[in-house]
């Protein structure tokens, strides 16, 4: 049995909730060592405390060598934190580390010094110094803690922290946790990947700095070096911005290209990223993603994949996590359905699919039926990239074990963000207050470096903040020009796509545009980036400050 797992009485599970997902913990098929993991406590002595250490060490990913890298109390990945919604967390990072460091609590809202950011929230944390994060555990969901400080979270250095609810929306017997990296088995550095590529697809770099909120920012025609269509974020009028006219355009349109959700077929997740836009493992972003070895599960490559020990007629939660630096994967397992019914640990209305594609920083939460006995894998394909997938393996009692597993075919429907439906939507009343347009692209902007991303035109930290006021409802429109995946993480807040909340939303590339809107409700300076580790560490950053 898998270490990740928690057997959970499904008649139970609305009436006493988080308390009954402290279960059976083992050590999972094939795994050399336990992943530990903390519980969470059900008494009321004050906050919760943990401590994290961080430093060198060998680890053991499943191929014939060990690997030095850095890590959480001396695994990969680290030990998954598990606390009760509104829990008061407080976790002790000793940086054992020959650098400065910090963690960030991926997702969560918590208080603006808490937030992990060095030189923006907190300073960083020197070798052989420690520093104390408190924060309530709120709300429930699946989240991931991660260093922020350079390319360090490349090395290793994240793990799952699980916020369990009170009560769940959805019934389930047993849960898994599946974290799925990218692996690089050399000291991660810039040089490793080209400069971003200039010149895009003809698109040109402008659409307007931040907008006032009519969308009309310079640029909007097209821009200098464009081709005239009236692809700035906020167009020329003719429904082209954020939101589209319903030709999958926005994260689904409303005809007049101004609001973040409405009625049109919406640029989910999985509808751009397939080999005939230049998207696939051979594409010419492959040059822009260092020489990984594999990509991962729960630490293990595909040649030794951890194993979820299920029985037929059990509701099996899987709670996926992307804290790769630099890969996108699309998602399935063999003979199944994947039932979604969270994303980015925030509940949504259950939507069945066949796959989903899930970038950097996403996390999406799934029920599986185990109703078709046998050894499944469970598959997580780069988009870009030619790696071996990501894998794991569903097992059922009694099943073989002679390593035969059918993979999924990718065949049915995939998800979208416009499937998914908030059962909590933000509370958005009206027009914005504050609307913000902003282009996305590598070297193309006049003025910037030759190996810079940009969000317009600027790259952090030499970039003007974005500013706002407490209480404001604020939406920002994007466009990425570039011929990379962008996934855009907003600290601090959530914020509404189309129907559906998120901290985290895939920006395709080739002139996709992305909308949202979230309430300016947490006072601080919040950081705005690309989390591919690679793009923020070349500029692709803003902040917003409150004023």
């Amino acid at each position: 049995m898998d270490d990740t797992d928690r057997t959970v009485p499904r008649r139970r599970v609305l009436r006493v909730g988080g308390a009954t997902l402290v279960g059976i913990a083992g050590l999972a098929n094939g795994i050399g060592s336990a992943n530990r993991k903390r519980a969470a406590q059900e008494d009321d002595e004050g906050p919760r405390a943990e401590t994290l250490v961080a430093s060198s060490g060998q680890v053991d990913v499943g191929s014939d060598d060990s690997l030095e890298t850095w890590l959480y109390d001396e695994q990969i990945p680290g030990p998954e934190l598990r606390v009760s919604e509104g829990e008061t967390l407080r976790v002790s990072l000793e940086n054992g580390l020959p650098e400065e460091t910090t963690i960030h609590w991926h997702g969560v809202p918590v208080p603006n010094p808490m937030d992990g950011v060095p030189d923006v929230t907190q300073e960083p944390v020197s070798s052989d110094e420690t520093f104390e994060y408190e924060y309530e555990a709120s709300p429930a969901g699946t989240y991931v803690y991660h260093s922020h400080v350079g390319l360090q979270l490349d090395r290793g250095l994240y793990g799952p922290l699980i916020i369990e609810a009170e009560s769940p929306h959805v019934e389930y017997d047993r849960e898994y946790t599946l974290q799925i990296d990218d692996y690089l088995p050399e000291e991660p550095a810039l040089d490793s990947i080209e400069a971003p590529p200039g010149g895009g697809d003809g698109m040109g770099p402008d659409g307007g700095p931040g907008g006032d909120g009519d969308g009309m920012g310079p640029g909007g025609n097209g821009g200098p070096g464009g081709n005239g269509d009236g692809m700035g974020p906020g167009g020329n009028g003719d429904g082209m911005g954020p939101g589209g006219n319903g030709d999958g355009m926005g994260p689904g349109g409303n005809s007049d290209g101004m609001d973040p959700g409405g009625n049109g077929d919406g640029m989910g997740p999985g509808d751009g990223m397939g080999p005939g836009d230049g998207m696939g493992p051979g594409s010419q972003m492959q040059s822009q993603r260092p020489p990984y070895e594999g990509l991962l599960v729960n630490g293990r490559l595909p040649s030794d994949p951890p194993v979820f020990d299920v029985e037929e007629g059990d509701r099996v939660r899987l709670r996926f996590i992307n804290p790769s630096s630099a890969t996108t994967y699309r998602v399935g397992i063999g003979g199944h359905p994947l039932t979604v019914t969270h994303a980015d640990g925030r509940p949504v209305e259950p939507v069945e699919v066949n796959s989903f594609v899930m970038s950097m920083g996403e996390r999406y939460d799934a029920i599986v039926e185990a109703d078709a006995p046998g050894e499944w894998a469970i598959v997580a394909d780069p988009v870009v990239g030619t790696e071996d997938p990501a894998e794991a393996r569903l097992r059922y009692e009694g099943a073989s074990e002679d390593g035969a597993a059918e993979r999924p075919q990718f065949d049915g429907p995939e998800l979208e963000y416009g499937d998914l439906q908030a059962l909590e939507s933000l509370d958005l009343d009206g027009d914005p207050d504050r609307t913000f347009d902003l282009t996305l692209s590598g070297r193309m902007m006049g003025g910037a470096d030759s190996d810079a991303w940009t969000i317009d035109g600027e790259t952090y930290p030499d970039a003007d903040p974005l500013e706002i006021s407490e209480g404001e409802h604020v939406r920002v429109r994007m466009i990425n020009r570039s011929p990379a995946i962008h996934p855009m993480h907003l600290h601090g807040h959530f914020f509404q796509v189309g129907d559906a909340v998120k901290d985290t939303v895939l920006v395709a590339p080739h002139g996709d545009q992305v909308t949202f809107d979230f309430l300016a409700d947490n006072p601080g300076d919040w950081l705005f980036h690309c989390h591919n580790v690679y793009h923020l560490e070349r500029g692709m950053a803003r902040v917003f400050e409150y004023v």
